[in-house]
């Protein structure tokens, strides 16, 4: 199934002017967009196990700031994706006006 629109909309803006998009992880892996010190991973799905596997990449991507971006209905369960896999970083909306830190766990 191909990329909609906002979702390239979505990679693009957070990669930004300096930044790359479907950049390779190990395992056959893409994470959505990369900065600097930045990686995000925009997840559309809304499914538990989809968030996860998103989570799983911003771990593995092992830059500082992680964000993982979804639809405003689906950051709770982001949030909880994010504490299950274990890693620490921001959930925000798509269009970034609402964000949740989750603490990275010791």
């Amino acid at each position: 199934m191909g990329e909609t629109s906002s979702h390239k909309r979505a990679k693009a803006k957070a990669a930004g002017k300096s930044g790359k998009t479907e950049v390779p992880l190990k395992g056959n892996r893409r994470l959505d967009a990369v900065s600097k010190v930045k990686a995000t991973e925009v997840e559309r799905s809304g499914t538990m196990a989809g968030l996860e596997k998103a989570a799983q990449r911003l771990k593995a991507s092992r830059k500082r700031q992680k964000v993982l971006q979804v639809p405003q209905k689906d950051i709770d369960k982001a949030s909880q994706a994010m504490r299950n896999v274990g890693v620490g970083g921001t959930v925000k909306n798509m269009s970034g006006t609402k964000r949740r830190s989750v603490p990275k766990k010791k």
